[in-house]
């Protein structure tokens, strides 16, 4: 697939959530990714149409705990710009796959990291999934209704915003040092780290007193302004009118703006009374007829749609969003580039697919090939 990392090389370890999210982030922008996937089976058990963080990507399935499985591996690298992986801290030290061996057999591999708690701390070692990373990174509490217990945002901000999307960053980053140096590196990418980074704004409004307890605040659903709201047919609608002239076509598109009666929004102790308002006037109409009757202003209103409904909204199908392969809806490669556009990624193989495709091209011949399936090092 055409895209701007086009010829670069990147070795990925199969593994389940962030790691692959990396490396399908990474292959959607062209790189020529090949997954390392154990053989007969896979992490996640989803037909191989169903696993869209495994599409865009080359299969061989290798036996890591075969020293000649762990010797295509380091072929592999040979000739790679990066491996991926999200093994547990020295895991890849005891598969005889960790930096020190593929940066020993290449010197300017980037090599990227991806787990939780980070590579080194107390926590290390210890188990743990997004929910536990962003909450102790301090995400977590933040997200929710004030009288309630925090809301789990899916498993966004742990292991695809601050984990996987952090390592494909940290990759690319690494790669543009070692057209300069000419030296490879590490990058411990860890989910509580970017959990904790994504949060720079909010910890910049804390500190000047602009934050305050969870779901009270200006954008956590706290002002009535920017919050959603039922209709009358049960679905929902987004506000989002924070500057003044997107609140007065607020106001305006639901017949309040000359409602004398209408606390102001300035006055938090009467955001409560400005929230019942609101609600009342959202919940006369029906989530279209709101979405209707508010298109082509800036009053900051959308009606909020689950992701098949999101396909086929006119703006996101006039730019191609979402696809379907196989009848499985998926995103669109982002983001987009005017020289080195990026293609339909290819479905998700089945592991293995490309086994004897890629040790022919590491060198192996026809019968290495087949002593090595005899061995069990590949299937």
């Amino acid at each position: 697939m055409a895209g701007p990392l086009t010829g670069v090389r990147i070795v990925e370890l199969a593994g389940i959530g962030p790691a692959p999210f990396a490396g399908m982030v990474l292959a959607d922008l062209g790189a020529d990714v090949v997954r390392v996937d154990r053989p007969g089976g896979q992490s996640v058990p989803l037909a191989a149409g169903h696993r869209v963080l495994a599409r865009g990507r080359r299969s061989v399935a290798v036996d890591l705990k075969h020293p000649d499985g762990v010797a295509v591996v380091h072929r592999l690298v040979a000739g790679a710009d990066a491996v991926i992986e999200g093994y547990r801290p020295g895991v890849a030290e005891r598969l005889g796959i960790g930096p020190d061996e593929c940066l020993a057999a290449n010197p300017r591999l980037v090599y990227g990291r991806m787990t939780g708690w980070g590579q080194d701390g107390p926590l290390a070692q210890r188990a743990g999934h997004d929910i536990d990373y962003i909450a102790l990174a301090g995400a977590l509490g933040l997200v929710g209704d004030a009288d309630a217990a925090p809301t789990v945002p899916l498993n966004l901000i742990g292991d695809f915003g601050g984990g996987g999307m952090l390592l494909a960053v940290g990759v690319l980053a690494a790669l543009l040092g070692v057209g300069r140096t000419g030296r490879g590196q590490v990058v411990d990418a860890a989910m509580v780290d970017g959990a904790a980074l994504l949060l720079s704004m909010t910890l910049g409004m804390r500190s000047a007193g602009m934050w305050g307890d969870r779901g009270r605040n200006l954008l956590d659903g706290g002002a009535p302004f920017y919050a959603v709201y039922r209709c009358a047919d049960g679905g929902y609608v987004a506000v989002g009118a924070l500057e003044d002239q997107f609140y007065a076509a607020l106001l305006a598109g639901l017949g309040l703006a000359d409602d004398d009666t209408v606390p102001p929004r300035t006055d938090r102790s009467r955001w409560p009374q400005l929230r019942a308002r609101l609600a009342a006037a959202f919940a006369s109409r029906t989530r279209d007829e709101w979405a209707a009757h508010f298109a082509g202003t800036d009053a900051c209103v959308a009606p909020v749609l689950d992701p098949d409904e999101a396909a086929t909204h006119p703006h996101l199908a006039a730019r191609g969003t979402y696809r379907r392969d196989g009848g499985v809806l998926q995103a669109a490669p982002a983001p987009r580039f005017s020289d080195t556009p990026t293609g339909v990624p290819d479905p998700a193989p089945e592991p293995g697919a490309h086994t004897d495709e890629i040790l022919a091209e590491l060198g192996y011949g026809s019968a290495d090939r087949d002593a090595l399936r005899a061995t069990g090092a590949v299937a």
